[in-house]
């Protein structure tokens, strides 16, 4: 069947285009709702609607978008199977997956996220698509559609902060902060680093918490290490991942370098964010590893600088992610903003950066 293709326009700020929508799910409800939704909020169009992942490859050698609503339950193939078609196909528009709470569906959404969709959204019943469901769904729309209409960064846009010196000191601890866009970014990170690195790993990734389990598992199969969800008390171990759970900040505490453990905070982050990885980098800060160093991956808002800057006046490095290979450059450019970071890279670039620092004489520089 071929896709059903609609082209309804929404007034835009002066001066700005609509934002270009792909709807892909098979409910007929569904499409009308989100439709519905599109056409009240403004600045969005959509520009095409499909009930299959395979119309949606079709549609989208016909027309142009900037963000796709992708549902992964669909008759034939389905979202996920056929999501690298998809993105090969949308050339450059980001993918919003909506996924429901079954086991099923979270391994399914975070093997999305880690294949490259940009995000996720939890999917309530059709009759509940209302309400808080639709503020944060368009305000999702809105953040993932203004990339696009942002100059891609080169290797050090002009104007940008200048670059801090990283420190020499061999790594003693690595963390990791991403939101929008991390998950694929984190694959893309580990499998380029090394198998041992001699130091804990922690990452603080924006996820809701029925995800977490799957992204755990998912996790330490891509980095090739075991990576378990943080509990209160639990010991930092050399070549192991630390997750935040998606309820509380991850944050670590201990007398001597070789006796850390976690601490985990419920209280408010200044970035709003839980977990949020300004706490976990407050808290290295204090320590004042000699050779901490935290990495910053894709993700929209700021969540991170304050960390960032408590982390580099105690002596500690701050890499982060490039423009050109986020799916939002939110986080990492907040910080090479502030004239924290040490270096602004690829994914697969900054593992190098961090290998660099492991204190081996054969290390990739």
């Amino acid at each position: 069947m071929a896709p059903a293709l609609a082209r309804l326009t929404a007034a835009s700020p002066p001066g700005r285009r609509n934002i270009r929508l792909m709807i892909v799910d098979d409910s007929m409800v569904a499409r009308a709702v989100l439709t519905r939704m599109v056409e009240l909020g403004g600045g969005i169009e959509i520009s095409a609607v499909a009930g299959t992942a395979e119309d949606a490859v079709e549609a989208l050698a016909h027309v142009s978008v900037d963000v796709i609503l992708l549902d992964l339950e669909m008759p034939g193939a389905g979202g996920l199977s056929k999501l690298p078609e998809i993105i090969a196909a949308a050339r450059g528009a980001r993918v919003l997956v909506v996924s429901s709470l079954a086991e099923d569906g979270a391994a399914a959404t975070v093997s999305a996220l880690a294949q490259g969709a940009a995000d996720t959204l939890l999917k309530p019943g059709t009759g509940r698509i209302q309400g808080r469901f639709a503020d944060i769904l368009m305000a999702k729309i809105r953040a993932l559609g203004q990339v696009e209409a942002e100059p891609l960064a080169a290797a050090r846009p002009a104007g940008m902060a200048p670059l801090q010196a990283m420190s020499v000191d061999p790594l003693s601890l690595l963390a990791i902060g991403a939101s929008t866009g991390g998950i694929h970014a984190l694959g893309r990170f580990f499998g380029q680093l090394r198998e041992r690195i001699g130091a804990p790993i922690l990452v603080t990734q924006h996820l809701p918490v029925p995800f977490m389990d799957v992204f755990a598992r998912q996790l330490g199969t891509a980095a090739g290490r075991p990576a378990r969800i943080a509990v209160e008390g639990a010991p930092l171990i050399a070549d192991q991942i630390l997750i935040a759970p998606g309820d509380a900040h991850l944050t670590i505490e201990g007398s001597r370098p070789d006796a850390l453990h976690v601490h985990l905070q419920r209280g408010r982050a200044a970035s709003g964010c839980l977990p949020s990885v300004d706490p976990m980098l407050a808290s290295l800060a204090r320590l004042r590893l000699p050779g901490a160093v935290a990495v910053i991956l894709s993700g929209m808002g700021r969540d991170g600088v304050q960390g960032a800057t408590e982390l580099v006046g105690a002596g500690g490095s701050v890499l982060v992610q490039d423009e050109a290979t986020c799916a939002v450059w939110g986080m990492p450019r907040a910080v090479a903003d502030a004239g924290l970071a040490a270096a602004i890279l690829p994914p697969e670039k900054l593992a190098r950066r961090v290998a660099s620092r492991i204190g081996h004489p054969h290390a990739d520089k």
